[in-house]
């Protein structure tokens, strides 16, 4: 019986998946914050593991640069979310969709925002969940 060859994964099939997980969790995360009227900072923990799945599932091989992938994707993401959350909370207080406001939201005011509605809690969640990305993507 002939041996049948292990199929490999396409370079382009890690990328894709951690691009169209991370913006829908970063969808989710934005909805789930203005529900329960806070920053949801836990949810980059659960952002984290989505990024390393992501990442492991592509096909994407073990090593350093899976490392530095997974690092960055789970800070991007923090990042985009925290900047999501106070652009749309604006936006609503001004009338704005959450896309015009988002446009229009500056880094330094974005920073700001982000610096008074994050608590010592959601800060302790996202510093972690930098450190299980590049834990568990290793």
């Amino acid at each position: 019986m002939p041996a049948q060859a292990v199929p490999r994964s396409s370079r382009w099939l890690a990328p894709s998946l951690l691009l169209l997980g991370g913006l829908s969790f970063i969808f989710i995360w934005i909805l789930l914050a203005l529900y329960l009227n806070g920053q949801a900072g836990w949810m980059a923990l659960l952002g984290a593991v989505d990024v390393v799945l992501m990442l492991r599932f592509g096909g994407m091989p073990h090593g350093l640069g899976r490392s530095v992938l997974a690092t960055a994707a789970t800070a991007g993401m923090i990042v985009l979310a925290n900047w999501g959350i106070a652009a749309t909370q604006i936006g609503f207080a001004m009338g704005l969709n959450p896309w015009e406001s988002a446009v229009k939201l500056g880094p330094a005011y974005a920073w700001t925002l982000s610096q008074l509605a994050n608590s010592p809690s959601d800060l302790v969640c996202m510093a972690a969940a930098v450190i299980i990305a590049a834990w568990f993507s290793r």
